[in-house]
């Protein structure tokens, strides 16, 4: 019985599949007046939309999405904001029961992508910071020039941010994930500052676009220049929201200095629009950076535990870090949800989460007439390198005293130039292994290089592997050069 049923599942996802792509090779040929040369479907996203690159005498991007109400909130903001010069797809065909549409092809990469070795390594480049601050400063010409003129009854599946969106979101926290977590809890009480909460946020009530998931993801990088992609959430709302919700993305792991900086820039774009009392801002911006935290929370859980999609899971523990730090500092206004949420970082399950997912990197040197090393983490061994192809220092007389640790060996693989190949060879792929290791949350990753006897060439190219690891990625790097019994810890920085 289960077989039949995935096969008629199967069949008719399949069938669903070739429908959405014939409508839109029918779309492509009524606007460019020619067929589609090759119609490909693009990753899914954490929605129900599905999307498909449609190549040809034009490259264009589809878009199937099974509620129609939502498409048409898209269809109008798009059009709207067109209008008013900001960066966003021009959609260029709709179907006519607005259930597939066309719109302009942005290109593949997303900000979120473009920042990625900041996120990883917590230090973010000069370039990365500069598209960081471009997306920011045009953060008040959505919010503000956006809803000029905009008609905020065309949004889905509300008009504006109001009480009932706000308990809508809290208990979406309350049920999808704390619930889930097994915490117990007075609702009552729980819900009596669910209600200050909303009391608080309300006090910021203006005209203006909120965005709504305003975060890197959701915007695209072209010619160097950021476009907003994914506002068909959005809705009349306070501008704090989206400030909140950009800056403290749980996996962007923002430092607190290019947070504070960043925030700068947004104050003084939104001056433009608007005076701005900073003591104020900040006072009121501390409440939605809680609230939102709270509502990316519920959604990790709805779209991880339930769904079962892993990067929402992988999400969580960078968002109980943020819980944990804003915590940091008292909300009395709301004693009994801060006491809950006090207890809920402190959960077996979140407690050491994040220590567990820090990479160490061990490194090793050896000789391979002594064996290649064991790995006491059960993960295989990792990387092995074979330094022997590596001129050899060792077969001089006069080299043999020393290590590739001193001068003169250095010196000679240096001066010979062999090693510097070899070493950027090995550098590219564990550096491949490292930054998916991180993301995924691996805890360890053993990299070894093995010479003739363990002194001059593997031990070079070990020394050189640690430290190049931990300057690049900030990984703790335990370093052992097993037959010269010397180990050094390059400690975390991230």
């Amino acid at each position: 019985m289960q077989i039949r049923l995935f096969f008629r599942t199967f069949a008719s996802q399949r069938k669903t599949g070739i429908m959405i792509t014939e409508n839109l090779q029918k779309l492509y040929q009524q606007y460019t007046g020619i067929p589609a040369e090759e119609i490909i479907e693009m990753p899914a996203s954490g929605s129900n939309r599905r999307y498909f690159r449609l190549t040809g005498t034009q490259n264009l991007i589809g878009v199937h999405g099974t509620c129609v109400e939502e498409n048409e909130a898209f269809l109008y903001m798009a059009e709207h904001f067109k209008k008013k010069n900001l960066p966003v797809p021009q959609v260029v065909c709709v179907s006519e029961d607005k259930s597939c549409y066309l719109q302009e092809d942005l290109g593949d990469t997303l900000l979120f992508h473009s920042i990625e070795k900041g996120r990883i390594t917590n230090s973010f480049s000069e370039e990365e910071k500069e598209l960081l601050r471009k997306t920011i400063r045009l953060l008040p010409s959505i919010q503000f020039a956006g809803a000029d003129g905009f008609d905020f009854n065309r949004c889905y599946p509300q008009a504006e941010f109001n009480q009932r969106s706000i308990l809508w979101d809290l208990n979406y926290f309350k049920y999808c994930f704390l619930k889930a977590t097994g915490l117990e809890f007075q609702e009552d009480k729980l819900e009596d500052d669910f209600m200050k909460m909303s009391d608080v946020l309300l006090r910021s009530s203006s005209a203006t676009f909120m965005y709504r998931d305003f975060q890197s993801r959701n915007v695209m990088i072209k010619d160097g220049e950021p476009w907003f992609i994914d506002f068909q959430g959005g809705r009349k709302g306070p501008f704090f929201y989206d400030v909140a919700s950009f800056l403290w993305q749980a996996k962007a792991r923002y430092p607190e200095s290019l947070r504070e900086e960043l925030l700068d820039e947004y104050i003084k774009a939104l001056c433009k629009y608007k005076p701005v009392d900073r003591n104020y801002f900040f006072s009121q911006l501390r409440h939605f950076v809680l609230f939102r935290t709270l509502q990316v929370l519920g959604a990790y859980g709805f779209r991880g535990y339930f769904e079962k999609k892993p990067h929402f899971i992988q999400s969580v523990p960078y968002a109980i870090e943020n819980l944990r730090q804003l915590l940091k500092e008292d909300y009395p206004e709301y004693p009994y949800l801060c006491s809950v949420l006090r207890e809920l970082t402190e959960l077996k399950q979140f407690k050491d989460d994040l220590e567990k997912r820090k990479l160490t990197v061990k490194v090793m040197s050896f000789a391979y007439k002594k064996g290649i090393p064991n790995d006491p983490t059960g993960n295989g061994g990792g990387y092995v390198f074979d330094c022997r192809a590596v001129n050899n220092p060792g077969k001089y007389e006069r080299y043999k005293p020393f290590t590739g640790l001193d001068a003169p060996i250095i010196k000679f693989l240096e001066d010979d130039g062999e090693i510097f190949p070899f070493l950027e060879h090995a550098y590219a792929l564990v550096d491949a292994s490292v930054k998916r290791y991180m993301e995924r949350g691996f805890s360890n990753l053993m990299v070894c290089f093995g010479c003739t006897g363990g002194q001059h060439r593997s031990v070079y190219s070990a020394q050189h592997m640690a430290e190049h690891l931990n300057q690049k990625f900030g990984v703790k790097v335990e370093l052992i050069h097993r037959e010269q019994n010397i180990e050094q810890t390059f400690e975390a920085t991230i």
